[in-house]
């Protein structure tokens, strides 16, 4: 076997070790964290206005637990490996928060929606594509290996002999490389794929959330614009009623005709706001279908909303999805798009680190084991084989490396902005849900009690009026009122009902990050 001489590199490897030091240090984000909501009051009270099942903030001796009860920090905590990622994304009891509805209904449409919603689809797509790109990045922390191989013969054209075999000629060849990650840059490349694939994850349970939230909001308004078109229709039955009772006083002269046109206007504006109720109650079923991914045409809904014993269930009979507000710091565990942009910035730090690792000299080692012959059986019998060591640093770019490191550097900062952001937009989301519960729930009271006296007013005003005690512009009035009030009131409890729908989304929906 014959030998190559094997060029001795010992004598720099201290020199290239040098060069290897410490990750660069991460800074953490600071962010204020408020110490309790500032409308949790507000919660409370809807919660006393829904018999206490609504909103649940904590009490004062919640709040006093150790620190270590609560969520984890405000910093990212950056993530090694994709294994160790996997699994940690729990959910909690109030993750189907949906079921305190009592909608067989609603729970087909969200298993619906959750298996062929086209947006999850592709954001599953995308999970998927940064598994395959850790994969590759894994890859590059491995030597590599090659084989190849030749044969071939020559001889002379015309001849009757099978001379062809006598020139022939074979080559095999194994060749091996494997880059030593001295600065550590391909095991930061890997950690960016890592936390990117962890964000991907976190991001295609924030578009399941989404989902969510926006099937259950095209419900519940389906379900009101069916309920008002109900209200516009026996606002209209009353309307004719009236109708035939003034056109009767104005046959026998007891009316003027000018009461007659003025309820025939009144008829006529309730009939075109029910045509308005119904082009939206249609609009409502195609955004249903969208979320569905299907054509409407295969969409299939009942005119009511339906309990999971098959009765029809009043919109203002529906109970607010209890909610546990928590503390605003263990809202960082539970928003799926807070933890993508922790994970997304403990990328762009270990991208960080691979261009600075980049500015560095690599070291590269080869080895190649080849042997050529006359005639195949003799192939391996006399094998050569080399090793090499092989240094490379770069000398003159044009700036184009330390330019790559500042862009790293700046990406770094953008992200760490928008994960600020995201968590101070949380916030903001809790707050203003908590608020309009609250508000919401005065507001209801007031309208309730608007809603009675309207109705009290109409039979008064009828009543004078049958009676000839009371002119046409109050009955005209009255019934205005009450219509109005009906709308209102039902808008209202539409508006209490998605309002806990938002307060879900913006807690996270029962979805928790494992510690």
């Amino acid at each position: 076997m014959k030998h190559t001489t094997v060029p001795l590199c010992l004598t720099i490897l201290p020199l290239l070790a040098a060069c290897a030091g410490a990750p660069a240090s991460k800074s953490t984000p600071d962010i204020a964290m408020p110490a309790a909501w500032r409308n949790a009051d507000a919660g409370m009270a809807q919660a006393l206005a829904n018999d206490g099942a609504s909103v649940m903030p904590r009490d004062a001796r919640t709040s006093a637990a150790p620190a270590s009860s609560d969520a984890p920090a405000a910093a990212p905590r950056s993530e090694a490996r994709a294994g160790r990622i996997a699994g940690r994304d729990q959910s909690t009891p109030q993750a189907e928060w949906w079921h305190a509805f009592g909608s067989r209904e609603l729970d087909e449409l969200l298993a619906r929606a959750l298996q062929d919603n086209h947006d999850l689809a592709a954001a599953a797509a995308r999970v998927d594509q940064a598994y395959a790109a850790l994969r590759m990045a894994d890859a590059s922390r491995l030597p590599s290996l090659n084989a190849q191989a030749s044969g071939g013969g020559d001889g002379r054209l015309g001849t009757r002999q099978a001379s062809s075999a006598s020139g022939a000629s074979y080559n095999a060849a194994l060749r091996a490389s494997y880059e030593i990650d001295l600065r550590g840059r391909n095991r930061a490349l890997s950690d960016s794929a890592a936390a990117q694939l962890q964000a991907s994850r976190y991001e295609r349970e924030a578009n399941r959330l989404s989902v969510t939230g926006a099937v259950v909001n095209a419900w519940l308004q389906r379900s009101a614009l069916a309920e008002r078109l109900a209200i516009a229709d026996a606002n209209i039955a009353s309307a004719e009623r009236m109708l035939a009772l003034v056109a009767a006083r104005v046959r026998a002269g007891a009316a003027h005709p000018l009461e007659l046109a003025q309820q025939r206007g009144l008829l006529a504006a309730q009939q075109r706001q029910r045509a308005e109720l119904r082009q939206q109650h249609e609009d409502s079923h195609l955004a249903l279908a969208l979320l569905l991914g299907q054509p409407a045409a295969n969409v299939h809904l009942g005119a009511w909303h339906r309990s999971d014993t098959g009765s029809a269930v009043p919109l203002q009979r529906l109970a607010l999805p209890a909610a546990d507000a928590g503390l605003p710091s263990g809202l960082l565990a539970r928003r799926p798009d807070i933890a993508s942009a922790e994970a997304q910035l403990a990328a762009a730090d270990a991208d960080l680190a691979a261009a600075r690792a980049a500015l560095f000299p690599s070291l590269t080692l080869d080895g190649a084991l080849a042997s050529s012959a006359k005639g195949f059986s003799g192939l391996f019998d006399n094998p050569v084989y080399s090793l090499a060591a092989a240094i490379g640093a770069p000398l003159f770019d044009g700036g184009r490396l330390a330019a790559g490191r500042d862009l790293a550097g700046a990406r770094r900062s953008e992200l760490l902005a928008a994960y600020r952001r995201t968590v101070i937009v949380a916030f903001a989301d809790v707050e203003r849900a908590l608020n309009a519960i609250g508000s919401l729930a005065i507001q209801r009271s007031a309208q309730d009690e608007e809603l009675r006296e309207a109705g009290r007013a109409l039979a008064l005003a009828e009543a004078r009026y049958r009676a000839g005690a009371e002119n046409a512009l109050t009955l005209l009035d009255a019934q205005r009122t009450l219509y109005a009030a009906q709308d209102a009131s039902l808008q209202l409890q539409l508006a209490r009902l998605q309002a806990s729908v938002a307060l879900h989304q913006a807690l996270g929906g029962g979805w928790q990050q494992g510690s």
